[in-house]
């Protein structure tokens, strides 16, 4: 009986050992290990002036100590409260100062252990601003072209909700959101609660989206406007010198105008949302003097959470200055009550308003659509305005000359929203002295900027597009076997421009142009990871069995072996198509660099496994139905895209996993439930109830 005693008691002291032991974090085999930590190539900005570059390298992986920071979960944001800024936001450790054409390098002098914001250029190119974040809250400096950084003292900037620095028109002082002088402690958890948590409805029938971290309690509330609550200032750069502008106030947006006299502001009020996040809520649209006085109200904006779904809230939006004039308001206004259902000729309208504000705004445009872009030229009065069709899935661009209304708006392009093949490319931008961005504009001509899809992948361009005869000439395009696109052109000609060259052997970098002639290198950065270079790849095109063309890019492991049957990983996101022709575009380049981080699924490659990355999963058919039939065409092309693995020998068809991400993962649970095709899947962030589809999540 006492030896029954004694064991029981060495077990029961085992056990407890076993339970209370700390379980340490485990680290990946060393072939991930080695990837993990390889150095990230670092990515350059060019300034306005376009004569200097920051070469910018942000942290690859934060480590466990910054995810462990205490993060406050308010209206669909998240606040570290220690620094009154986002939580686990990305962040640069070096900023190199280049000087272009020439390449010479400036390390700059920042502190140790950086926790840095992206550099933000003056608008004469001269100075730039970034913020730096610390356990005691975020840090405002700047720094000039001579390789001069430093802190400007005494400024704790608020970067939790809104833009925490801008410069203004002068290029002498910074707007910046600071923490209100003089802030009390956060308020505390009530320890009994003041009364019954109570939401109405207001018994009006409509669907509603799911958001996360919204705000539960009226504590939550007060903690909400606590820690987004800023005060507006202007700062000398040169002095640090700081003056309030205004009252404290949660901003959505502080714009100065292009001369600087004058802020278009808009402030998020109560009552607030436990249904919705910060975007929804209240506010007033306003334009302030230099001192903060009220000199006119674009708009009064209740909380939209009777908003149609998959409609717009009524009233102004999108609003904004425009860059090139005195103080002039431009914004958007629905014209089928913000719900996509109505059936009107019309459904938004874009109107501009001229300080000093009197009087009617001047209509710019009706649209058929619901508005989706406004971009402004340069000079000649011109802007170029885009409509969807959500429908149809069809996007269109307008041509305005914003100066004479009564020219009639020129359609540019209408072509599907899905068409990779036909997309005439982006307008290339400049930065104005006022700070402000527009399209470049050479005579009659502007720049577009693409990606260039095709049949044999992505081979990105520039193209000079003449406004008048709405024609293309090409001048520059990636070669086959790599993959090159224009990063900035260094003048208005279009003659020089720097891009950023990479392929399968060739790490990143990037390289002076001129239209004709040999490319100057401007980086050599070295392969961070050499490893990788024995890691296979190829564009593989194949047929689902209904006969739409489907592609994916397969992976091999390193020193793979031909005729190797492996397990394999498929991941993809599947779209929905108006047609089978669109449906089938190839996606993506296989002449990019291979390289690996993140929660990148392309870490099973160095445990020995096969991947088929981006494999199309295309949904056909009519905007109402084609959900309703989703599973066959998602399982069909899963089925077809592991049928061509198997055929070319690659893949072991009893050994295949799945994921994705979001709506990925939810393909992800259905294919793991209407088909027999895999073993494992990974369904990363799922968004799963779609209910309602086609009317919303």
């Amino acid at each position: 009986m006492r030896k029954a005693k004694l064991l029981l008691t060495v077990v029961l002291l085992l056990f407890v050992g076993l339970t209370a032991a700390e379980e340490k974090y485990q680290k990946p085999p060393k072939e991930v290990l080695e990837v993990l930590n390889a150095p990230i190539t670092p990515s350059l900005g060019i300034s306005p002036t376009r004569d200097w570059g920051i070469l910018t390298e942000f942290l690859r992986y934060p480590p466990i100590a910054d995810l462990a920071q205490p993060m406050l979960r308010l209206a669909g944001l998240r606040i570290n409260p220690k620094t009154n800024a986002p939580h686990s936001e990305y962040y640069f450790v070096s900023l190199v100062l280049k000087k272009i054409p020439e390449g010479k390098e400036i390390k700059l002098a920042t502190p140790a252990g950086a926790r840095l914001g992206y550099p933000d250029w003056s608008g004469d190119g001269k100075q730039f601003a970034f913020s730096n974040t610390t356990p005691a809250g975020v840090e405002l400096w700047v720094g000039t072209t001579a390789g001069v950084v430093r802190k400007l003292g005494g400024i704790r900037l608020n970067s939790a909700y809104g833009t925490a620095i801008r410069w203004m028109p002068d290029n002498k002082t910074l707007l910046v959101q600071t923490v209100p002088a003089g802030r009390r402690a956060p308020p505390p958890a009530p320890t009994v609660p003041a009364g019954p948590n109570i939401q109405e409805s207001a018994g009006v029938q409509g669907g509603a989206w799911t958001f996360q971290d919204l705000l539960k309690t009226p504590h939550d509330e007060k903690l909400f406007e606590y820690y987004t609550t800023s005060q507006l200032a202007l700062v000398n750069a040169a002095t640090g010198a700081a003056t309030p502008v205004g009252k404290p106030g949660i901003f959505e947006t502080a714009s100065p105008s292009p001369d600087g006299k004058q802020l278009l502001v808009g402030r998020i009020h109560s009552p607030y949302s436990y249904l919705y996040p910060e975007y929804f809520f209240a506010k007033e649209v306003e334009v302030w003097d230099g001192a903060g006085k009220v000199v006119y109200k674009l708009a009064s904006l209740p909380l939209a959470d009777k908003v149609p779904t998959d409609g717009v809230r009524t009233g102004a939006r999108n609003y904004q200055w425009r860059p090139t004039e005195p103080p002039t308001l431009v914004w958007v206004e629905a014209l089928d009550s913000g719900d996509p259902k109505q059936k009107v000729p019309h459904r938004d309208r874009v109107l501009m308003l001229k300080a000093p504000f009197n009087g009617g705004p001047a209509e710019l445009i009706k649209l058929e659509q619901r508005f989706s872009g406004l971009q402004w030229g340069e000079k000649d009065g011109l802007a170029m305005v885009a409509d969807y069709d959500r429908i149809k899935r069809w996007v269109r661009s307008f041509l305005l000359n914003v100066d004479n209304p009564a020219q009639t708006p020129r359609l540019l392009w209408s072509l599907d929203s899905r068409d990779r093949y036909k997309d005439p490319g982006r307008p290339v931008f400049r930065r104005l002295p006022n700070g402000r961005s527009v399209i470049l504009q050479t005579g009659d001509s502007i720049y577009l900027n693409g990606q260039g899809a095709s049949p044999e992948g992505d081979r990105p361009f520039l193209d000079r597009f003449n406004l008048k005869t709405q024609k293309s000439e090409r001048l520059f395009r990636s070669g086959a076997k790599e993959y090159e696109s224009v990063v900035a052109l260094l003048d208005d000609s279009g003659a020089r421009f720097i891009t950023r060259h990479e392929s399968p052997s060739d790490p990143p970098n990037y390289y002076l142009r001129t239209a004709s002639g040999p490319a100057t290198p401007l980086t050599k950065f070295p392969d961070p990871a050499p490893q990788l270079r024995r890691i296979k790849k190829e564009l593989v095109k194949y047929q689902r069995d209904d006969g739409v063309d489907l592609s994916f890019t397969l992976y091999l492991p390193p020193d793979y072996k031909p005729g190797t049957r492996l397990p394999t990983v498929m991941w993809a996101y599947p779209l929905e198509y108006n047609d089978p022709a669109t449906a089938g575009q190839v996606v993506g380049s296989p002449q990019r660099f291979t390289t690996i981080f993140s929660f990148s699924h392309l870490f099973f490659l160095l445990q020995g496994y096969a991947i088929l990355d981006d494999a199309t999963l295309p949904v056909v058919g009519d905007f109402e139905t084609v959900n309703n039939t989703y599973l066959e065409q998602v399982v069909g092309g899963a089925k077809a895209a592991i049928q061509k693995a198997t055929d070319m020998g690659v893949t072991d068809p009893e050994r295949v996993g799945v994921g994705g991400h979001s709506y990925g993962a939810f393909m992800t649970a259905n294919l793991l439930a209407h088909s027999k095709l895999f073993r494992a899947g990974i369904a990363r962030s799922g968004a799963y109830n779609r209910t309602l589809t086609p009317f919303g999540f």
